[in-house]
């Protein structure tokens, strides 16, 4: 988007064929090390920094940097686990797909309701069980490289998990009403067979 934010998880082909297991992981990998996924890691590390959140980290460069690890690590184990091994594993398509269609109402809650359904690699719709149980995954592994002092499991995982929750709602709803308006070259169509 703009030639500087990512737009990997998102199809604006209705009927694309599935991705293979490679391409999943080649998603993933392209998503984590975006320079953008880098600013969004820093731009929340520093929001928790300036409000001293997770104060077993440290004031100052130090504390500000392992906000930052954390931060980045919980991006780096959502993504592949919600976006990648789950997928593969449970044959489900980790993209959002455009509809572009309809009223605003109803392309709002189409937005919001894939964050929970997804297409399966059979091109049906179904409960998006990579990207919930991948985000308390996520959430869960998060709880270990957090502070002790600042952890507590169950609010840690929840707080986690749903913050990767919303933030996925977010990206789909942006993806349907501003994204495809700011996407140079955008291919709506599969090339042509020769």
């Amino acid at each position: 988007m703009l030639g500087i934010i990512p737009n990997f998880y998102v199809s604006y082909v209705p009927d694309a064929v599935p991705l293979a297991p490679k391409q999943k992981f080649q998603l993933a990998w392209k998503s984590t090390v975006d320079p953008f996924t880098f600013v969004g890691a820093a731009a929340l590390a520093g929001v928790q920094h300036a409000r001293g959140a997770f104060s077993g980290y440290g004031p100052g460069v130090q504390g500000y940097a392992k906000r930052f690890g954390a931060d980045y690590a919980t991006v780096l184990s959502g993504t592949y686990i919600a976006s990648a091994i789950l997928p593969t594993l449970l044959k489900q398509d980790p993209r959002y797909f455009y509809k572009g269609t309809g009223s605003t109402r109803s392309r709002f809650l189409y937005a919001l309701a894939n964050t929970v359904i997804c297409k399966g690699d059979n091109k049906s719709w179904q409960l998006n069980y990579s990207g919930i149980l991948g985000n308390f995954a996520s959430g869960g592994i998060s709880y270990f490289y957090y502070p002790t002092n600042d952890r507590s499991a169950t609010q840690l995982v929840l707080q986690n998990s749903l913050i990767r929750i919303g933030e996925t709602s977010l990206a789909r709803v942006l993806q349907e009403f501003v994204v495809r308006k700011l996407t140079p070259r955008l291919q709506t169509r599969p090339p042509a067979q020769p």
